[in-house]
């Protein structure tokens, strides 16, 4: 179950609820520039919070000028799905969706694509967009993050784009 620590995103979906208010209650998606809509106090931009944290300012909102001591409650109906692609010498290439609320490392996400296959390279090159477009690709050793407690076993974020090489033999 998804909390109220979860970070709202573009495209989620949540019920906003305005106790003895039936007027006021909404199921809105969170916009592309991370706001919704909501009655009477218009756009509230709300990406990047969590969903308590989204909750106590919906709640000051409608305080501080439309309600006295509103019960807000706000709960998130579907989310959106982060996810990591993989690429080349893996038993089930394509999208691995990386669970609400958990990170998943490198070897996590290679795991969920079936593995390696028999003909992989060690060599895996991770490419990773930021916000403003710009590509960074980075390359690590499979063998090293499996066999080396201290080896860096890095992180994967939505959008990473990983390709495992055949081995040249």
């Amino acid at each position: 179950m998804i909390g109220s620590n979860y970070t709202l995103q573009p495209l989620d979906v949540i019920q906003v609820t305005v106790f003895k208010e039936p007027d006021l209650e909404q199921q809105v998606r969170v916009s592309q520039d991370g706001s919704i809509n909501l009655p009477l106090i218009g756009k509230v931009h709300v990406a990047g919070m969590t969903v308590n944290d989204a909750n106590v300012l919906i709640t000051d909102l409608y305080n501080r000028d439309y309600l006295v001591n509103p019960q807000i409650s706000m709960i998130l109906i579907s989310y959106t799905e982060s996810r990591a692609y993989v690429h080349g010498q893996v038993n089930r290439p394509g999208p691995v969706i990386i669970p609400p609320e958990e990170t998943m490392t490198l070897s996590q996400v290679i795991s969920a694509a079936g593995s390696t296959t028999r003909l992989a390279s060690d060599r895996i090159q991770l490419t990773r967009t930021d916000k403003n477009g710009k590509k960074t690709v980075m390359y690590f050793d499979f063998s090293d993050i499996m066999e080396d407690p201290e080896a860096n076993d890095i992180i994967v974020r939505d959008g990473d784009t990983i390709f495992i090489d055949e081995r040249i033999i």
